[in-house]
């Protein structure tokens, strides 16, 4: 049993989040075709930002606090055996403690370094 973590985090574009802006839960359009919302540990963050977002500049980061997530959150092998966590549900929007805008890997470098 894995033990849970203080903070996950979800890139997102600033389209995605617009779409749920008067919503109380969020779930990007491809929670609709997986079933799941892919979120990340702070580690995981700079592979997610290379393979699936180089160079886009309408980032956001949501940071999110692991025990105020409401629907499951399991702890998944990727393609390369790593762990992820998948949020089995809409995301609640209680649980994000933090969106921070124009996510890039700058912003990341500097988020690394706070911790």
């Amino acid at each position: 049993m894995l033990t849970l973590h203080a903070m996950i985090y979800h890139i997102t574009t600033e389209k995605e989040w617009a779409v749920c802006a008067n919503q109380s839960e969020y779930a990007p359009a491809a929670f609709a075709k997986e079933g799941f919302i892919h979120t990340s540990r702070l580690h995981q963050l700079e592979g997610v930002l290379q393979r699936y977002y180089s160079g886009r500049k309408d980032l956001l980061l949501l940071k999110i606090e692991e025990k105020l997530v409401e629907p499951d959150l399991i702890y998944e092998p990727s393609a390369n055996k790593e762990l992820f966590p998948h949020v089995y549900g809409k995301l609640n929007k209680s649980a994000i403690v933090e969106v921070v805008d124009n996510f890039t890997a700058e912003v990341l470098t500097a988020l690394k370094s706070d911790h």
